[in-house]
């Protein structure tokens, strides 16, 4: 049944169903299959797509051309949206927020109050937490650890077991594949 929903996106009422898995709202705009879970505060719309067995949680959203997908995990306040694709086991929870034409893939984790935009890639088992940006063409990956309020940004690569925290910016095309920076 197709009812008319509020996604506070400036669009006012627009047409939306409660998704068979987990009763979350879903624009009829948005694209989301019915092996996939919306729990009931999330929220997916606009032209958002939501396939295989992927999870939306808590009071989290998916919006824009944004793609969620494989066994993939949204929850808490997240916000996907743009056109970024979070795929595979990958996990976005907490205030965090992936836009523009970022990727987050495979084991990955973002989590906190982090932003991963422009055409960032997070992948492998990379984990990202704090107030963490990643933006512009920057690559996370492997075991990397990125946390508290640092900056990866142009084409920088960051790898292995690299671990990157306190205030640390890493930029242009530097590529660190192990051992810690912290920046005070």
């Amino acid at each position: 049944m197709t009812d008319k929903f509020d996604f506070n996106d400036g669009n006012g009422l627009v047409f939306a169903h409660k998704h068979a898995h987990g009763g979350g709202w879903v624009a009829d705009t948005a694209d989301v299959e019915d092996s996939a879970h919306v729990f009931p505060d999330a929220m997916v719309y606009s032209h958002a797509w939501i396939y295989g067995n992927a999870r939306i949680h808590g009071d989290a959203k998916v919006f824009g051309f944004a793609k969620v997908s494989g066994n993939a995990l949204i929850l808490g306040d997240a916000k996907i949206s743009g056109n970024a694709e979070i795929f595979e086991n990958a996990s976005v929870f907490g205030d965090a927020e992936v836009y523009g034409y970022a990727k987050v893939f495979r084991d990955a984790e973002v989590d906190g109050y982090v932003r991963v935009y422009g055409d960032a890639r997070v992948y492998g088992r990379a984990r990202i937490s704090g107030n963490a940006r990643i933006s512009e063409n920057a690559r996370i990956s492997g075991n990397a650890l990125i946390g508290d309020d640092a900056w990866i940004y142009g084409d920088a690569e960051v790898y292995g077991k690299a671990e990157i925290f306190g205030t640390a910016r890493i930029f242009g095309t530097a590529e660190i594949s192990s051992g810690r920076i912290k920046c005070i």
